[in-house]
């Protein structure tokens, strides 16, 4: 379409919509480019709904003329899924960020997709509830990109990922049609659990516009054990040892050497001078219980003879031990090198390997590897640092990226953990899932979406 006639429809599509929630401005649509991710491609135009009517009346209008629309939450993925790499319409659900409802008794909340992760969980907490999922950057997420991408975080160890929240769903279809699935209750089996097909989708089967999540009662008391080692394999000894004991800790943080290097330049935090590895774990649930749980897990790990050990006990000094993990991203960007974050996945049996075999992608391939995350389920993000004014650095990083993935899907893990597909990874995609199953997304993909305007140009 030239930009004559794409000028006109944008046009009829601003009578489509309420006034103030299509735009047009360069500055908007250079904002709605991309995300935390490299790529970018300016939209054609920005929606920002206030309703599900809206999105109900923009998905009807694009699906009639096959107009692209990209769905956005808040821009924070670290994968491309949101760049609007075929033009059209960016359509952002910021402005729906309304808390429905928050039912005590059911253990139920009903929020819009634009609300923030923080903001839901400071709402709960207050009347005693928990919503558990926790991305490092919740502050920042909102819920309905948290669902789009099955977002997980260090509490997802023992309490599992967003998917194992989300109740039900209201979707807008590709076709303008919306479609309420799943309920308010915390167990239904009628028909298909359709809700779910939803949960990681990416935007490319429905723009999900509500959500009615699951709530648990809140731990009445938590600690961190925060621990600093010589070397990762002290480190991942404890980790093994601490599951070996029959312990569940609500999170099992680990850091290499390289990203605590960057943090204490970062921070000035004297403990972590000079350690090789960075350990947390946190326990929660009744207080005499945690209390006796954290003086076995301090005897464990004392085994592996740690250069420190720190507690937190309750849930602002718990904070002021994650202060530190939360600076290990900022930290490594303060290098000036360029981070490719992936959140892979390994066995937890091959936690200790993974390690290793980053050290030995760093020197094979001459580029700074810095690990660290989840490690109670193998969800690690192993970053390659990349000085791209270096000649043959581009080269070398996507060599060093082949190998990575190559590898942990030998070990019989996976490319993505909680960041999804979307662009960075759908080079390895194929390699991924089975031709079998590939056709199985393209087939579910025709049918929600049989002129392929929900974020065409993605994996799918």
């Amino acid at each position: 379409m030239n930009q004559s006639g794409k000028s006109r429809l944008l046009s009829r599509l601003k009578q489509v919509l309420p006034p103030g929630e299509l735009s047009l401005e360069p500055a908007v649509l250079a904002e709605y480019a991309g995300d935390k991710w490299f790529a970018s491609h300016q939209p054609d135009a920005v929606v920002r709904p206030r309703s599900t009517r809206s999105v109900s009346a923009l998905l009807r209008f694009a699906n009639a003329h096959r107009l692209p629309v990209t769905p956005r939450g808040a821009g924070f993925g670290y994968v491309g899924g949101c760049v609007p790499v075929r033009g059209g319409v960016v359509l952002s659900l910021e402005r729906m960020d309304k808390i429905k409802e928050i039912h005590a008794g059911d253990f139920v909340a009903v929020v819009q997709a634009g609300v923030k992760t923080q903001t839901l969980q400071e709402a709960v907490e207050k009347l005693g509830l928990f919503y558990p999922p926790d991305p490092a950057s919740r502050q920042d997420t909102a819920i309905g990109g948290n669902i789009s991408t099955n977002a997980g975080g260090p509490r997802c160890l023992k309490y599992g990922v967003t998917r194992d929240y989300v109740l039900g769903l209201e979707v807008v279809l590709a076709d303008g049609s919306v479609v309420r699935l799943g309920g308010r209750t915390h167990k239904n089996k009628t028909g298909f659990e359709l809700h779910r097909l939803f949960v990681g989708s990416e935007g490319l089967l429905g723009v999900i516009t509500e959500a009615t999540l699951k709530l648990l009662p809140l731990p009445p008391f938590r600690v961190c054990l925060e621990v600093g080692f010589r070397t990762m394999r002290q480190a991942a000894k404890s980790v093994q040892a601490v599951f070996a004991a029959g312990f569940l800790p609500c999170a099992v943080e680990l850091a290499d050497a390289f990203t605590l290097a960057a943090a204490y330049k970062r921070t000035g935090s004297s403990r972590l001078r000079g350690c090789g590895a960075h350990l947390i774990l946190e326990l929660d649930g009744q207080i005499q219980s945690v209390r006796s749980e954290l003086r076995v897990l301090q005897a464990i790990v004392k085994l592996q003879r740690p250069n420190f050990m720190r507690i937190g006990l309750g849930a602002d000094p718990c904070e002021e031990v994650w202060q530190i993990r939360r600076e290990f991203s900022y930290s490594l960007r303060d290098t000036g090198l360029t981070k490719l974050n992936q959140d892979i996945v390994v066995p937890r049996s091959r936690l200790e390997d993974l390690f290793a075999f980053a050290a030995r992608l760093q020197k094979r391939h001459h580029l700074p590897v810095a690990c660290f995350g989840h490690a109670g389920d193998g969800n690690i993000h192993v970053n390659i640092m990349v000085d791209f004014h270096q000649a043959g650095a581009k080269n070398r990083s996507q060599a060093a990226l082949d190998e990575l993935f190559r590898q942990v899907l030998a070990w019989g893990g996976s490319i993505t953990g909680e960041h999804g597909v979307g662009l960075a990874k759908r080079r390895w995609w194929p390699l991924a899932v089975s031709k079998e199953v590939l056709q199985l997304h393209r087939t579910v993909k025709r049918a929600l979406d049989p002129r392929d305007i929900l974020n065409p140009g993605k994996f799918v």
